[in-house]
């Protein structure tokens, strides 16, 4: 009688733990599809004036969204609500991209044709299986310094993607390319557009990275054993930043990291505390995140003394660009990127035990 008893009770805790969860994952489903819904109407605001880079993060958001809307499960009416308000969201941010990519075509018509395969929500692919970073593998000693030289990732880039010429021939890896994006024990910048290259190439089509480097030490590497040290770096890189205090400087590659390791599927970046952290960078007013608006005077005498200078040649930078209102256009692209991709991982049928729920 007491072990019938037992189990009665266990399977009533198990099913109130289960309920619980349930409740808290919509609830931050929730907070993130509002999120969105105001980050679409900062795009929708700003599509003629943000940067590449911005748009990028926001087609990668809209590829999470058609996926999201795609396996959403129909159990409850919760659920179907949010599916609902997903839909909207897809719908309103298609409408936003046409004039957005078109200014992009205007304002820098070398960059777009560039980068121009990027910018198509089709070309981004969501996880469809996980995987955990590995403490293993954090580099004994880091670099004071970037390795990162933002001319030759962008010429790597278009190297993978074709696009180093007209009709170019894609995939295309050379020795310098090889060298600087698998070279271990870069900071920051520098090891996020490492992983970056390498799911580029992934979502390109691209094969073989790897084919040609004879390196005795790297003879059995493959392109999955990079992302896995890669992310697990920037995964201590995450840990330290929450340790020591999010500030202005470190915020940006924080939130980043989550984004391109939920990407190449380490599903262990989409933690709770992390994800209310970027919900905080939001700005309630306007919908974009990293907004600063000490530098919003600053930005306007910066642009209207570049607008005085025409005989030098201007170049759209992909990284970053400040808004006069102080919101930054990569800050935002990586918030909804990353917010994407906690609403897709909240959505999969993993084992209950494996979300980052705590």
């Amino acid at each position: 009688m007491m072990r019938t008893v037992g189990l009665l009770s266990a399977a009533v805790l198990a099913l109130l733990l289960a309920t619980a969860v349930r409740c808290s994952r919509a609830e931050m489903i929730d907070e993130i599809l509002n999120s969105l819904s105001k980050g679409a109407a900062f795009l929708e605001r700003q599509r003629e004036h943000i940067n590449l880079d911005g748009v990028v993060g926001f087609l990668v958001l809209q590829a999470e969204l058609k996926e999201a809307v795609r396996t959403w499960p129909h159990t409850d009416m919760v659920s179907w609500s949010q599916r609902t308000t997903a839909v909207a969201l897809v719908q309103h941010l298609d409408q936003s991209f046409e004039k957005a990519v078109l200014a992009l075509q205007q304002n820098d018509p070398q960059y777009y044709r560039e980068f121009e395969p990027l910018l198509s929500w089709t070309f981004w692919t969501v996880p469809q299986e996980w995987s955990a970073t590995d403490p293993s593998l954090v580099y004994s000693t880091t670099l004071s310094t970037e390795c990162y030289d933002e001319q030759l990732s962008d010429k790597c880039l278009t190297l993978l993607l074709g696009t180093w010429k007209i009709n170019g021939t894609p995939c295309i890896v050379t020795k310098p390319c090889r060298d600087t994006m698998t070279r271990f024990g870069c900071p920051h910048y520098s090891l996020s557009h490492q992983l970056l290259y390498f799911i580029i190439g992934k979502m390109r089509g691209c094969t073989n990275l790897l084919k040609g480097d004879t390196r005795a030490s790297r003879i059995n590497m493959t392109e999955k054993n990079y992302e896995k040290i890669f992310c697990s770096n920037m995964m201590k890189t995450n840990e330290d930043i929450v340790q020591n205090g999010l500030n202005q400087q470190n915020v940006d590659i924080f939130v980043e990291n989550i984004l391109i390791c939920g990407l190449a599927g380490f599903s262990d970046f989409f933690k709770t505390d992390w994800l209310q952290h970027i919900l905080r960078l939001q700005d309630d007013e306007l919908g974009c995140f990293g907004r600063d608006q000490n530098i919003m005077s600053q930005m306007i005498g910066d642009e209207l003394l570049e607008q005085l200078q025409p005989q030098l040649q201007r170049r759209v930078k992909r990284r970053e660009k400040v808004l006069p209102d102080g919101c930054s256009s990569h800050m935002t692209a990586v918030a909804v990127g990353a917010l994407g991709g906690y609403l897709n991982y909240f959505l999969t049928e993993q084992d209950i035990t494996k979300r980052p729920l705590s």
